[in-house]
């Protein structure tokens, strides 16, 4: 979990071949597995894979979320600062 990415490499991760990555304040979570999941269904963490996501997230999310999907999502953190 401790890899460490830029933002042009999150970016690379937009498709399900690729992997679907997000950028949350500057930690990087794998999505891939997650999407189908999500409550809010797939089609917007598809619509975010890629990308900084921090903004959309925290507008619908309270940390409880982040740290209850943290251990199973993340995979490393952004070496750069990520930009909104």
């Amino acid at each position: 979990m401790s890899k460490s990415f830029t933002v042009a490499e999150v970016a690379k991760h937009k498709t399900e071949d690729a992997g679907l990555y997000i950028i949350v304040d500057n930690g990087v979570y794998d999505i891939t597995g997650f999407a189908d999941e999500h409550p809010g269904g797939a089609k917007i963490l598809k619509r975010m894979a890629g990308r900084d996501a921090s903004k959309q997230f925290w507008k619908y999310h309270s940390a409880k979320v982040l740290d209850k999907y943290t251990e199973r999502l993340k995979v490393g953190t952004v070496g750069e600062a990520a930009k909104l």
